[in-house]
């Protein structure tokens, strides 16, 4: 190693930060009390159809089985809070589409993975040699348990990473190394205190506790992971939330230290901050994939997006413009969208 290591990681500090990052933590690959963590989650069916929570085994928390050689995991902040998109006026108009903060620019993964690419670069001409892999949601990483262990935050009540000067509109990236870098210390406890704000906000009651969501009830997970379709009992409670939901964040305490990004990519396109649900339904499949190019909204494709946008028409008031618009795609050639337009029409009080 061509620096001392303490030398070596304020370089790589300072360098991160050149590259956009707010924040870089060391942790050990002991992730031991996380892994307990997660196959009790996994064991009580919390992750609802999300397979590949389980199908890694124990490469998810254990870094060097899934990348051997591995001593060290740098973890990453990036922000990306918009305090402009409005959330709040979008959430209380119920002819809007809310969509969660994160996505309203251009996909973070990409960004985040060549900056730390780049990074990994540095690190391994400044150290003279060594091993370096970067992920960004691309692999089994438990990356809030990482980023607590290296001293970026705690894992809250909401189960979100919290960091005390940044709140949590943040992205994390990890870099496993085989660098032996000095570890940083973990944050010596939780500050959440009595507050219980996160719990009662969930639209959909997903918290079977502090620090315990059952995924299989929260909007994220049904309006981003979930596939098929969507139980009716929930549908009422998701209101406009059509892409994710950041209600347990709006209403933390701690993101009023969020600091605004700086960043133009993270910065909302199309409109798609307050765009209304009828607009965004009456899109065909050409004009999703043009408006959500370089969006992690493409992600869920084009059927699970009018289904969405369906059980939100459904939630919102019976206009003349939503029931056209619901009848107009009352054919569509998916049964998953036929159903939850049917649903949305029955609701409004025009059925088929």
């Amino acid at each position: 190693m061509s620096d001392q290591p303490s030398q070596l990681l304020a370089d790589i500090r300072a360098h991160a930060a050149q590259l956009g990052f707010q924040q870089l933590g060391v942790t050990d690959v002991n992730l031991a009390e996380h892994e307990a963590y997660l196959q009790k989650w996994l064991d009580a069916g919390y992750h609802g159809s999300m397979d590949y929570m389980a199908k890694h085994g124990t490469k998810r928390s254990r870094p060097d089985e899934l990348v051997p050689g591995t001593c060290r995991v740098l973890s990453l902040r990036m922000d990306y809070h918009v305090p402009e998109a409005g959330a709040e006026d979008v959430l209380a108009s119920s002819e809007k589409a809310y969509i969660s903060r994160y996505t309203l620019g251009r996909d973070y993964h990409k960004l985040i993975r060549k900056r730390l690419s780049q990074l990994a670069k540095y690190i391994q001409e400044k150290a003279g040699g060594g091993h370096y892999r970067a992920f960004v949601d691309s692999a089994p990483v438990l990356e809030r348990a990482i980023a607590e262990q290296a001293g970026l935050g705690w894992i809250a009540k909401n189960t979100m990473l919290i960091n005390s000067d940044a709140g949590s509109w943040f992205f994390l990236g990890e870099i496993y190394t085989d660098l032996p870098l000095p570890a940083d210390p973990p944050q010596p406890s939780k500050h959440c205190g009595t507050c219980t704000a996160c719990l009662e906000a969930c639209p959909t009651d997903a918290f079977v506790g502090p620090f315990e969501l059952d995924a299989r009830k929260c909007i994220s997970y049904l309006t981003i992971e979930h596939h098929g379709s969507i139980d009716e009992a929930l549908r009422p409670l998701m209101g406009n939330r059509v892409f994710g939901c950041d209600d347990c964040q709006l209403v933390c305490p701690w993101n009023k230290f969020a600091q605004p990004t700086d960043k133009d990519d993270f910065k909302p396109r199309h409109g798609l901050e307050s765009a209304d649900l009828v607009t965004l339904f009456e899109w065909d499949e050409e004009t999703f994939l043009t408006r959500t190019e370089g969006s992690a909204i493409r992600r869920i494709g084009y059927e699970r997006w009018l289904r969405n946008l369906a059980i939100g028409l459904g939630n919102g008031p019976a206009s003349p413009a939503a029931i056209s618009a619901l009848k107009h795609r009352s054919g569509h050639p998916s049964p998953l969208v036929r159903e939850h337009i049917a649903w949305a029409l029955k609701t409004l009080g025009s059925g088929l």
